[in-house]
Parts: C-alpha cells; sequence; structure tokens
C-alpha cells in the first residue's frame, strides 16, 4: 500500500486541490480531496488520467524514418507496407523486445499508461513455427513487464492474401495460423501474460481481408468474451476490393456476419460512410482512431465529428509509432476535423474545454477497448496516473481544465513529469527510470539491423 499526494488532480466531478489517493496492490483504494499531505509522496504538478493507447505494432517502431522516400510509382498504405515487410524479415525474439521496450518507454514518458499490442509477428523469418509458440508473445510481455506499462496483448489471426482466400504473399509468412494453430497460440499467450500484473488478454482478427468470414465466425464463437479488434476499411483499395468479391463493404459485410458489441474495437474505420458510421455507433463498439499513423500514411480522415453526433465512442492509438505522443494523437484528432470541416474547436462544446473533452472521451474509449479498469482516478480503477508540469512555459498561467488544454495544444511531451503506472513510479523528472539501459539496447539493435 502507498499514499501520494497531488497538489491539484482531475477526478470524474471535476479538478479538486490536495489530493490523497491510497493504492493497494497496484489499484486505488481510496481517494480524498482537500486533505493535507501527511505521510505521502507529494507531486507538485497536476494529476490526469493516464491515457489508454489501444492499437500498436511495437515493432514497427524500428522502422520509423525508414519508409519517407518517394518511389517511382505513387507511394500509399500498400507501397509502405512492402517497406514493412522487408523490414521485418531480419528481426529476432531479441530484436522484437528491444524494440518493444523502447516503445514502451517512449509511451510512458508520453502519456499512455497501457497498450494494445496488436500482436501478429508470430513465426521465424522463414515461416517457421518457434518451438515455442508464444516465443515472441513473450518478448512483448517480457518488455511489458521491464518497463511497467500496462498491457492488453491482442493475438492476430492471419491466414490469407486478400478477400476471396487469395493466397498470402511471402512478406505475410511470420503471421500466418490455420485455426488449430491459432487457438494453441492463444493458449499459449495467455500463459505468457499470466504473470504480468493486470494483464488483459484479447483476440485480433487482422481484417477481413486477412481472414475468411468462416474464420471470422468461428473467432466470434470460440472466443465469446474478452477484447476482440479488428482493422477496417482503412484504405480505398480494401474497400473496392470488398466490394468487388462480396458486393458490400466491409464495415457492412462484418455486422451482417458476426454480432459486434461493446467488446469490439474497429480500428481506423477511415472509410466509414454515413450509415456504417450509425452502425458502429449503436452498436457500441469502440472506434480505434491512430490520427498520426493514417496522417502519415495517407490513409483519409474519418469522420469523429458525425461519429461522435450519432453517439459513438472512440479510443486511440499510436499504432506504426512514427511519433509517440498521447498530446498530439489528440492534437491531430482535432486538427484534421478543423481542416475538414473548415471551423475551429470542431470537436469540442459549447461553453466546455475542447482538451477536456477529447482527454475524457479518449480515456472512456480506450478502457473499454482494453477490457481494463483504467481510465480515471477513482476507487478500483487502476492507479495509472501522468503529473502535468505546471512549471512548464505553456501550462505556467493555467488552472483547471486549461492544464489540459495547454498541454495537448501547445506543449506536448515536455510537459509530463511524473508518471504512475499501477501504483509505480515509472516517470521522474520527464525520465524512464531505466531509460539509459533501454535506449541503449535499443540503438545497438536498430543499428545492428541497418547494418544487414
Amino acid at each position: 500500500m502507498g499514499k501520494l499526494h497531488f497538489a491539484t488532480a482531475l477526478l470524474p466531478d471535476g479538478w479538486h486541490d490536495d489530493v490523497l489517493v491510497t493504492i493497494a496492490e497496484g489499484a486505488i483504494a481510496a481517494v480524498e480531496a482537500g486533505v493535507p499531505v501527511g505521510d505521502a509522496e507529494r507531486f507538485a504538478g497536476a494529476a490526469v488520467p493516464g491515457l489508454p493507447n489501444l492499437h500498436s505494432h511495437t515493432f514497427q517502431r524500428g522502422m520509423a524514418g525508414l519508409a519517407e522516400r518517394r518511389g517511382s510509382s505513387a507511394d500509399s498504405f500498400w507501397t509502405w507496407r512492402e517497406v514493412m515487410y522487408r523490414f521485418l524479415d531480419r528481426l529476432t525474439p531479441d530484436d522484437i523486445e528491444a524494440i518493444a521496450a523502447f516503445a514502451f518507454v517512449e509511451m510512458l514518458e508520453a502519456g499512455f499508461t497501457a497498450v494494445g499490442e496488436f500482436h501478429y509477428l508470430h513465426h521465424a523469418p522463414d515461416g517457421r513455427t518457434y518451438a515455442n509458440v508464444a516465443e515472441t508473445a513473450e518478448r512483448i510481455a517480457g518488455a511489458a513487464a521491464e518497463t511497467g506499462i500496462g498491457l492488453t496483448l491482442l493475438p492476430v489471426y492471419y491466414r490469407q492474401g486478400n478477400f476471396g482466400g487469395a493466397p498470402p504473399v511471402p512478406g505475410q509468412r511470420r503471421f500466418l495460423n490455420d485455426q488449430g494453430s491459432f487457438a494453441r497460440l492463444v493458449e499459449a499467450s495467455a500463459r505468457a501474460t499470466a504473470g504480468l500484473p493486470d494483464a488483459a488478454l484479447g483476440i485480433a482478427p487482422h481484417s477481413l481481408r486477412a481472414v475468411s468470414l468462416g474464420d471470422l465466425a468461428w473467432i466470434a464463437e470460440r472466443w465469446p468474451a474478452g477484447p476482440m479488434h479488428i482493422h477496417v476499411s482503412e484504405q480505398v483499395k480494401e474497400v473496392e476490393d470488398c466490394l468487388a468479391v462480396h458486393a458490400r463493404r466491409p464495415i457492412e459485410l462484418l455486422y451482417d456476419t458476426i454480432a459486434v458489441g461493446e467488446r469490439w474495437c474497429l480500428v481506423h474505420a477511415t472509410h466509414a460512410e454515413p450509415g456504417e458510421i450509425g452502425l458502429i455507433a449503436r452498436s457500441r463498439a469502440v472506434a480505434g482512431l491512430c490520427p498520426l499513423t493514417e496522417a502519415n500514411l495517407g490513409d483519409g480522415v474519418f469522420d469523429t465529428l458525425g461519429f461522435l453526433a450519432a453517439g459513438g465512442c472512440f479510443g486511440l492509438g499510436s499504432d506504426s509509432l512514427i511519433r509517440v505522443s498521447a498530446a498530439e494523437e489528440l492534437r491531430a484528432l482535432e486538427y484534421a476535423q478543423r481542416l475538414k470541416h473548415r471551423s475551429r474547436n470542431a470537436l469540442g462544446e459549447e461553453g466546455r474545454s475542447t482538451g477536456r473533452r477529447l482527454h475524457d472521451l479518449a480515456c472512456a474509449g480506450g478502457a473499454q477497448a482494453l477490457g481494463r479498469r483504467i481510465g480515471a482516478i477513482e476507487p478500483g480503477r487502476r492507479a495509472d496516473i501522468v503529473v502535468l508540469d505546471r512549471d512548464h512555459p505553456s501550462l505556467a498561467a493555467a488552472q483547471g481544465d486549461m492544464l489540459l488544454d495547454a498541454w495537448i495544444f501547445s506543449a506536448d511531451n515536455a510537459a509530463i513529469r511524473d508518471v504512475i503506472c499501477g501504483g509505480r513510479h515509472v516517470v521522474a523528472a520527464g525520465r524512464h527510470r531505466d531509460r539509459d539501459r533501454l535506449v541503449a539496447r535499443y540503438r545497438e539493435t536498430v543499428r545492428r539491423l541497418e547494418a544487414i
């Protein structure tokens, strides 16, 4: 048990001063406002709930910057994917763990306290299964344990190359399973995460182009509870290919095939039409939006404004990890809507802080998508708390919700001073407690990979 005292903190009913948080076994046991510090550890900054990162491919952090050169043809997600396939062909389990640990360090320093790892790099470079089928899953779990981030592991089912049962291409051989081997992988992945505090396990059919409709129905029946994540309608070509084979758009096809509800996270959904926006909102599934990756890949812009008007809920993910920043994901989400609708404070409400609304919605949607008790500073939730530095120039005159506006729209990662994750003080003075060692290991890894 521990006690933390914050000069000011954002609680579910608003901001309060002199907040004492009592922690037991990594969770918040009690919260009291307006009390003296006593024997608690004192934090002078502003405490806010840690943001969930609902969609991550950690190995892709190692290739950030490698695909920023235009080829002879028009660049797109599909040309980027070829670079990604060439990069992942080099990775050993040790590499995967080193890159994941560094990515988790960056997430924690950036205000993300939990992550949904959409994990599809299962096999050896030649496609053969490792002797331990959960070899790479164990490496992700090891990186989470080493850094202290909260983990929802999402083993990915990937079986075919495209709609209609197209054969996989060589670059996909590390992903592939049939139903039997995937079931064994999920069982082994459960064992891999069993020793982590408060970890969760979900399932991720990669996309409608990578699994058959029969596979999708089998997954939904085989695992009827727990988080379920799927890529859907990220690219125009994906929508066109689905129409060509099934005469339906991907989101329509998904909802026609299985029952989609609150445990589902539809990642990207970029090209959802108004009727599909309504489908997602009514089902209470979470839209998993990744604004920085979607911008980097040139995917397009999801109609977040229309989705919220329909009653939808969303969470944020850093996906390809081209840039790791909770504040910048929130800012990019808002700015894309401002450009799309030619309006300021596009996702705001009259008289209310836009930053506060974005943060509240992303915390709630992320917690739902990851299947964990996170996203708020209140009893029963995991003790995941980010402390903003009120001495940062952008926050120096800010009070209340303006602290969130200043962090999201101006200060970015530099305003994060401390991070408490599962009751452990993992970031102090803006640096992860084990940054130097984990960065050195990452640096050695990527330099060796570049030389291959």
